[in-house]
């Protein structure tokens, strides 16, 4: 609790940081008789780092009910995600989607309780596959020159569906004997968590260059979660070429099939206006 509210402190000052970093230059106006559209396909190539914890029953071999708990992924995979942007006057509403299908060979099964036994892990091997959807309305609070910031609000969800199989050594204490223990184990988590939050841009003088940047913060089927974006664009007249790094963090409740999973990696895009 004590990390999760220090991250929670940190997500906020960063925020705050930012709004009061933005040059307070009169803010354009915005077109207010007119909606304007945005679409935003990108690539995402994401680490992910974290945990499974499955609550498997006993079996007849000896495993005595196995809490099993823990499985490290730390893999690169590809992801695709869409973001696109409504907008009128200086209220706006957007959407992002990220389709995710990881498969890591990386896994291991860090922990877990049989009846008088020490486990080996001889190979473990995990999938995950689910969707990252978020959706916030958002308003502009200042505007000026090429610089603008929003303050957000709304809920982002994640599914998950996982499978493990593994394949373990487990030596008996007592007998001393060595026998081989293989099987799977799939689960699915459904998180829904309100969030808060900034996003905006940062123009480089007068140029076509700028720094577009996003932050939120958490909770609610999880214990905390926050996420980040910063990066590089280069301005078209149609459009926005985009550089970004993305990072999604989950501070899971430990009845959760999804422990501490963070995914984070560079991502590029098109800006489409319209």
């Amino acid at each position: 609790m004590r990390r999760q509210s220090r991250a929670l402190r940190v997500g906020l000052a960063l925020m705050t940081l930012v709004a009061i970093s933005l040059p307070a230059h009169a803010a354009e106006p915005a077109p207010a008789d007119k909606w304007t559209f945005a679409v935003r396909p990108y690539l995402w190539a994401p680490g992910i780092d974290g945990t499974l914890k499955y609550d498997i029953p006993p079996t007849g071999d000896g495993a005595s009910n196995v809490d099993f708990s823990s499985y490290v992924l730390e893999n690169l995979s590809f992801a695709l995600m869409l973001t696109a942007e409504a907008r009128k006057g200086e209220w706006s509403v957007l959407t992002d989607v990220v389709y995710l299908d990881v498969e890591s060979g990386d896994a291991k099964v860090k922990s877990g309780r049989f009846a008088g036994a020490i486990a080996a892990d001889l190979g473990t091997t995990a999938k995950l596959s689910g969707v990252l959807w978020e959706l916030a309305g958002g308003y502009t609070v200042a505007r000026g020159g090429n610089s603008s910031l929003d303050v957000l609000a709304g809920f982002r969800y994640l599914g998950i569906e996982a499978k493990t199989d593994w394949k373990l050594s487990i030596t008996d204490n007592v007998s001393g004997g060595t026998f081989a223990r293989s099987g799977s184990a799939s689960s699915r988590v459904d998180l829904w968590d309100g969030i808060i939050g900034v996003r905006g841009i940062v123009g480089l003088g007068d140029g076509r260059w700028a720094i577009p940047y996003y932050l939120d913060v958490g909770a609610g089927d999880s214990s905390f979660t926050w996420q980040g974006v910063a990066g590089i664009e280069y301005r078209y007249d149609w459009g926005d070429l985009q550089l970004l790094y993305r990072y999604t963090y989950y501070d899971m409740k430990s009845d959760k099939l999804l422990q501490n999973v963070s995914l984070g990696g560079p991502a590029i895009g098109v800006n489409f206006r319209f």
